[in-house]
């Protein structure tokens, strides 16, 4: 794992050797940084060569000296203690705490991702969560996207990390959704089963292709309302966007989802800027016990207003 960078001034002199070499080659092999990072250097005027600030890469002499100011940087994946008002805490057991995760939040730090985390905000909250698993994902057992809001479960003792994680691996939780889908399924009660990988054009978004991992999504249409529809939605797998995906490639995207062709017009009319998309209800059995519990999370504000305007037809 990377760590976090101190600021430092760094005065390098360039070798016959290095003759004809760009500033950006030379800084990025003399410091051992990515190229792309010195030439970013060079062009937002961190280095000087000859008591001369420069924007761009020249080819060195040899003889000439360089200044190279490399700002402090921090480590991506290092976890930021710090509160998030809208995380809710639904159940705080001796071996798992359940959140009820507002949008906006990621469950972890990931490069990238420079907002809040359900992590450093349990951190912030005097949680102590299990110490299992990568540093920044200590007591993370399953996630939910930035943008999808509801329920989580984190893991406290290594017990439930441990208990908790097979679960999820072995798909025995119960995990329903909500969600508010363009247009009208046809059927209006059936399964997706369709593999899912990442997509060939676009690193951060995934599809439904040939050779992907495995993805089941049961489904059941609770209200029509003409352009689109109220979903309850059950997962049997739990890939990356898995809901999105499938029914986007089913020809009904979330409301909202613009990342997966949903009609911004419709959004801007539902007041929507995320997917219409909520974590409604987990269970699980109890990772000491083995008793079976379940929550239940209801719609944040925006969801709740989007859903109300449907109903009334205003939108």
């Amino acid at each position: 794992m990377s760590q976090d960078r101190p600021a430092a001034v760094h005065r390098l002199q360039v070798a016959d050797e290095e003759q004809g070499s760009r500033a950006d080659v030379f800084i990025a092999r003399q410091l051992q940084i990515p190229r792309a990072e010195a030439t970013e250097l060079c062009r937002s005027k961190q280095v000087q060569v000859n008591a001369r600030t420069i924007s761009k890469s020249p080819k060195l002499k040899a003889g000439d000296q360089l200044v190279v100011n490399l700002p402090a940087k921090e480590d991506p994946l290092k976890v930021r203690v710090e509160r998030v008002e809208n995380l809710k805490i639904i159940a705080d057991d001796e071996h798992f705490v359940v959140i009820d995760k507002p949008v906006g939040v990621a469950a972890h730090p990931s490069p990238g991702w420079v907002g809040p985390t359900v992590v450093g905000a349990l951190a912030a909250e005097g949680y102590n969560i299990s110490t299992s698993g990568a540093p920044e994902r200590q007591g993370i057992v399953h996630r939910l996207d930035v943008g999808t809001s509801g329920l989580m479960v984190v893991a406290k003792t290594e017990l439930a990390y441990t208990e908790l994680k097979r679960a999820f691996k072995e798909r025995t939780p119960k995990k329903i959704y909500h969600a508010v889908v363009q247009g009208l399924p046809d059927p209006l009660e059936g399964t997706i089963d369709a593999p899912i990988g990442r997509h060939p054009g676009f690193e951060w978004k995934f599809a439904v292709l040939d050779g992907g991992r495995n993805s089941v999504t049961h489904y059941k249409v609770e209200e029509a309302f003409g352009r689109a529809s109220l979903v309850e939605v059950e997962l049997e797998t739990g890939r990356t966007h898995q809901i999105r995906v499938h029914f986007s490639a089913f020809g009904h995207p979330c409301a909202g989802d613009q990342t997966y062709g949903a009609d911004p017009k419709l959004a801007a009319a539902l007041g929507l800027t995320r997917q219409w998309l909520h974590a409604h209800q987990l269970g699980f059995a109890h990772p000491a016990t083995g008793q079976w519990v379940e929550f239940v999370s209801e719609y944040p504000a925006d969801l709740a207003g989007a859903l109300e305007l449907l109903r009334e037809g205003t939108y």
